[in-house]
């Protein structure tokens, strides 16, 4: 027998199951797609865990993570959610800093308490490429409200180990959503280290993106670092990172491991992309560092 957490009203159904709605998190209309735990009966792993938090790359719609979700353990409840401006989510008229959008990301949480009927006082935090930058942020500024941490394909900001300048001009624009000749071109720098065919299928799951949302990603990521406040995150984290990723140079992982004082550095022989498009491989390195911890009371 299983048991799963009650269902909003006026929600659609995602790909990988659970349900999916807008809701109005400090003014602004924010789309949130939430999987909820499932508790089996049985001797062993009838303990729900702890949820988990995605935050998506620049650009990508909570769809992105599709294939991840599909992998990750069912006692564990999955929140994802679109950024102002992007997917479905509400736009901002002015771009908003890492800081008010890990503010954001808490007072979504605090919502779904009242939803779902879990409790989201500590979650566990997985943040992949320019999502590591709120992921980050918001483990600095909710220190207790964070069992573990992913890093995954990420760096520290704008004082990072940078790309090469060909790859940054390639992520200045939100094209590679949008245009699929463009992606298959701008592929051959980004994606290096990735199946072309596997990338189509992420990007053919997303919404078309805004210019004026994607810029506005741009800036909380240019305006912001994590670098100098490293040694401040003492939650256990893993720097997940692909060694021919040519976005986020592998340099940036290990200078990560480095300065987490909990950090565990995991290379693996893919590119930018590797969790999404080698989801049951990569997504089990995931899984074992989450682990079975339980949820907060």
């Amino acid at each position: 027998m299983t048991a799963v957490a009650p269902l909003p009203a006026e929600s659609d159904v995602p790909e990988s199951g659970g349900w999916e709605r807008t809701l109005s998190v400090a003014g602004r209309r924010i789309r949130v797609a939430v999987r909820p735990a499932t508790t089996a009966s049985g001797p062993a792993g009838d303990t729900p865990v702890r949820p988990l938090v995605l935050v998506n790359g620049i650009g990508a719609s909570l769809e992105l993570f599709e294939p991840l979700v599909a992998e990750l353990d069912p006692r564990r409840e999955v929140v994802r959610f679109d950024v102002p401006g992007i997917g479905g989510s509400q736009g901002s008229t002015f771009p908003l800093p890492m800081a008010a959008l890990s503010t954001l990301l808490a007072d979504l949480l605090d919502q779904l308490d009242g939803l779902t009927g879990t409790s989201h006082r500590v979650v566990d935090v997985l943040g992949l490429s320019w999502g590591g930058g709120i992921a980050q942020q918001f483990t600095l500024q909710y220190p207790h409200r964070v069992g573990r941490l992913a890093l995954v394909s990420t760096g520290t900001g704008v004082m990072m180990v940078p790309a090469r300048f060909g790859v940054l001009a390639r992520m200045l624009t939100p094209r590679r959503y949008n245009d699929k000749v463009y992606r298959h071109q701008a592929g051959r720098e980004i994606y290096v280290g990735e199946d072309q065919d596997a990338v189509d299928a992420l990007f053919s799951r997303v919404k078309p993106v805004r210019a004026t949302a994607y810029l506005h990603q741009l800036f909380a990521l240019t305006t912001w670092t994590s670098l100098p406040v490293l040694p401040m995150i003492t939650v256990p984290t893993l720097v997940l990172a692909g060694r021919r990723d040519p976005v986020i140079p592998v340099v940036n992982a290990h200078l990560m491991g480095s300065l987490l004082p909990h950090g565990t550095v995991h290379l693996h022989d893919g590119g930018h992309l590797g969790l999404l498009t080698r989801p049951r491989e990569l997504g089990g390195i995931v899984e074992d560092f989450l682990g079975p911890g339980p949820r907060a009371s």
